[in-house]
């Protein structure tokens, strides 16, 4: 594990590499916002954006979600994987905005868990963007890069979760997510990382051991 001093200048150097990193997910509102998290489970936000750019068009409420039907909007979303469990859960969850949330987006991660298609990592993912939670995503980037560089050793994305929130300190919390899921995206990648690139080459575990 690094130490406190070590975790300090890894994020120093992302901020400034990236001050105001941002989700790479292209949305209009919170409501959409909150779709194309829904919509990126296992697969690329690249997919998400090219499919979501014709139905936000279209569709950027709950309501005219429910208008549009799930027929016309698994057509929209087909060549996202998952396609049909998707189409269910966004009709599910407009449902629900509409009817226990006057169609606004709820703002603790407890209640974002409790919307159809939207599980931990999603909620921490809009509660952080959204409302600016002290929350900590943990997809399989953020799991990969934080176990190589040396943030954690745990295994499981809860486990990592923990760490992160208690090892890395509180100020770089905001966009501790977004900084790791691009580095892991772009740099540490998981079939051949670019070592030569990368800006934390001295400090990552997995290389200086």
């Amino acid at each position: 594990m690094l130490d406190k001093s070590e975790i300090e200048e890894i994020f120093e150097r992302l901020k400034q590499e990236n001050p105001n990193p941002t989700s790479e997910l292209v949305a209009h509102n919170a409501f959409t916002f909150v779709l194309a998290v829904l919509l990126s489970a296992q697969t690329t936000d690249k997919m998400v954006n090219k499919v979501t750019k014709e139905l936000f068009a279209i569709a950027d409420t709950p309501e005219k979600i429910l208008n549009l039907g799930i027929d016309r909007l698994q057509e929209y979303i087909h060549p996202l994987g998952f396609f049909n469990n998707k189409a269910k859960n966004v009709m599910m969850l407009s449902k629900v905005l509409i009817e226990k949330y006057s169609s606004q987006i709820p703002t603790t991660r407890d209640e974002l868990e409790q919307l159809p298609g939207i599980g931990r990592k999603s909620a921490n993912v809009i509660a952080n963007r959204l409302f600016g939670a002290d929350t900590i995503a943990v997809d399989t980037h953020v799991l990969r890069v934080s176990r190589r560089l040396g943030l954690t050793v745990k295994t499981d994305p809860l486990g990592v979760e923990g760490d992160l929130l208690t090892e890395v300190p509180a100020q770089y919390h905001k966009n501790a997510s977004d900084w790791l899921v691009l580095h892991g995206r772009y740099i540490c990648t998981a079939k051949k990382p670019k070592c030569h690139e990368c800006c934390l080459f001295d400090l990552c575990k997995m290389v200086n051991g």
